[in-house]
């Protein structure tokens, strides 16, 4: 009997092993910290080039080539390895784009990943660059400010909901629905702020660079993770 119940356990076990994760991470590391992303399932097309590119170890020692505070911070040029201090970047990538994927319910919070790209009038469909992305850190909104965006950038009424979420924990709404949302922060969102007060120069480059190492979390690690953020969320 007790041998019988081991083999069901140790079977129990390596099917829990087994189990693929519904969510795939990505950890993003520089010297000012790291963030842990949850890609989002909803964009299949970004979140699988993203893997894709992170997984050929092509982001390793890029750049986080442009920021501004109270807006994001843009990485992802592969041509910003090395690159010497005057160079400017912004044009490096793959040579293909990834068709857009708007989702009315993926909206530019603090925090949100999303993919650079071309701008409208050479890029009418809003494909998104290959490699290229930014993570939102924005500032706080209100009501007037909120409207103004909606009938002067957005034209359709953000819907109260996300309002809130602009009213307090912040974005960049004028942005919606222009560039595809595709992940969010989960933890380490101290680093965003962090790059984004760094000290910049000519076109928005952080006057001492900052590199970046890219990574996905094995099975392991995201069951680590998801049990923490789940603690976390019953504590709250």
């Amino acid at each position: 009997m007790k041998k019988l119940f081991f083999i069901f356990f140790s079977l129990y076990c390596l099917q829990a092993i087994a189990v693929k994760p519904k969510y795939q991470y990505v950890k993003i590391a520089t010297d000012k910290g790291m963030v842990i992303i949850r890609l989002y399932n909803e964009t299949p097309l970004h979140r699988d080039n993203f893997i894709k590119v992170a997984k050929q170890g092509l982001y390793n020692g890029t750049l986080f080539h442009r920021v501004i505070k109270e807006f994001m911070i843009q990485g992802g040029d592969l041509d910003s390895k090395n690159a010497h201090p005057d160079s400017t970047l912004g044009n490096g990538g793959l040579k293909y784009t990834v068709p857009a994927e708007f989702n009315d319910n993926l909206f530019h919070k603090k925090g949100v990943l999303a993919a650079a790209r071309e701008g409208d009038s050479s890029n009418p469909t809003k494909a998104s660059s290959s490699t290229q992305f930014y993570i939102v850190q924005g500032k706080i909104w209100n009501d007037s400010t909120l409207n103004v965006t909606e009938e002067n950038r957005l034209k359709f009424k953000i819907p109260e909901w996300q309002r809130q979420v602009y009213k307090t924990i912040g974005g960049s709404p004028h942005l919606d629905r222009n560039y595809t949302v595709y992940g969010e922060v989960v933890k380490g969102l101290e680093m965003v702020d962090a790059i984004a007060n760094e000290p910049t120069g000519k076109a928005n480059r952080p006057k001492a660079d900052i590199k970046m190492t890219v990574t996905m979390l094995k099975k392991r690690e995201v069951r680590k993770l998801e049990k923490e953020m789940q603690k976390l969320k019953v504590k709250s």
